[in-house]
């Protein structure tokens, strides 16, 4: 007589191996959303504006992290100029609204403050903006890719820094924040919640993009381009797409990051801000989806509760900084979720 045995998995075999580490990632990463959401909630009702507010400033620097993170932890391209794409949002939601205020036109063509509008002019000219960088720095490696990105978002941020129609060094002030058909956009929480969707809609397609063969083929050119290239497939098209992409979720982040503050200026150019989403993808961990989510939370975190409390914060961030790179390679989700085990 054969003796019939139950189908399992190796997970189910081993319930202490892959299966735990899949469970355990699944509620740090259900944990970190339902806190960005329900965090919030709670603020607003107990009228604490200034906390919605900062969940909202949490979620775009984050949603912006997201962008880096596919160019840096999934494709290798560690890019020193995000910036430029950022403040490129942010400068289109800015003019956008400076000419539908005042009803001059840009261009030629009328301003808007319709953030659908604002939202396709952004990503599109972000876009295009990446397409080109993208086609020449990726031509080179290393060092010299980071200096060529560097070099092409200080181009941008100086170019900002002398259009005196747009403010100039002194930046340009956003009176009405933008609309959204059905959405009262000037509700803390109303608002929050735009940013809150935009967030979980690039960890979604960024998720989507991983699991697809365009996600094998870029994670097989971070590894090993030629391998890759022996299979019939040239890694620089693949590596633009992703660096195209990259930079579209970086410049939506940057237009509402604009609506959010009412004012948009050169920093937003600036390479500090390409080294602090730099610091927020490493603090979450390099290449893992929820990664800029929590580096997010942790930096701006420190920024608000130490800032307060001295000038210096920042040296505190370098410490906590320095201990990830050192003991928690795989950042803080790695840290909470531990490290992937095989059965």
């Amino acid at each position: 007589m054969t003796r019939l045995h139950p189908t399992t998995t190796p997970a189910a075999q081993h319930p202490t191996g892959t299966q735990r580490w899949l469970d355990r990632r699944r509620l740090v990463h259900g944990g970190l959303l339902a806190l960005m959401l329900l965090a919030p909630v709670a603020a607003h009702l107990l009228g604490e504006v200034y906390y919605v507010n900062l969940a909202s400033r949490i979620a775009l620097v984050a949603m912006a992290a997201v962008g880096l993170n596919l160019a840096i932890g999934y494709g290798g391209m560690i890019s020193f100029g995000h910036a430029a794409y950022f403040g490129l949002g942010g400068y289109v939601s800015g003019i956008s609204a400076y000419h539908a205020f005042d009803g001059s036109l840009v261009m030629g063509l009328p301003g808007s403050d319709d953030m659908l509008v604002i939202w396709l002019a952004a990503v599109l000219l972000c876009g295009l903006l990446a397409l080109v960088i993208g086609a020449i720095s990726l031509r080179t490696t290393g060092v010299y890719f980071i200096m060529i990105t560097l070099a092409f978002a200080q181009m941008a941020y100086y170019f900002a820094t002398s259009w005196p129609d747009y403010g100039g060094e002194d930046g340009l002030p956003i009176y009405l924040r933008n609309t959204l058909p059905g959405v009262d956009t000037n509700h803390a929480l109303s608002f929050y919640l735009i940013c809150f969707t935009g967030l979980v809609l690039s960890l979604a397609l960024t998720s989507r993009l991983m699991r697809s063969r365009f996600g094998a083929a870029l994670t097989m050119a971070r590894l090993n381009e030629t391998r890759l290239a022996t299979a019939g497939i040239s890694p620089f098209p693949i590596r633009l797409v992703a660096f195209v992409i990259s930079a579209m979720i970086t410049g939506l982040a940057g237009a509402l990051y604009a609506d959010l503050n009412g004012f948009v200026s050169p920093s937003m150019l600036s390479w500090h801000l390409s080294g602090e989403l730099m610091v927020i993808v490493i603090l979450g961990g390099v290449g893992r989806l929820y990664g800029p989510l929590a580096g997010a939370i942790l930096f701006v975190l420190m920024e608000t509760l130490l800032g307060g409390l001295t000038e210096y914060w920042k040296f505190f961030l370098g410490l906590v900084l320095l201990g990830v790179v050192l003991f928690a390679r795989q950042g803080v989700i790695g840290w909470l979720a531990g490290r992937e085990r095989h059965a």
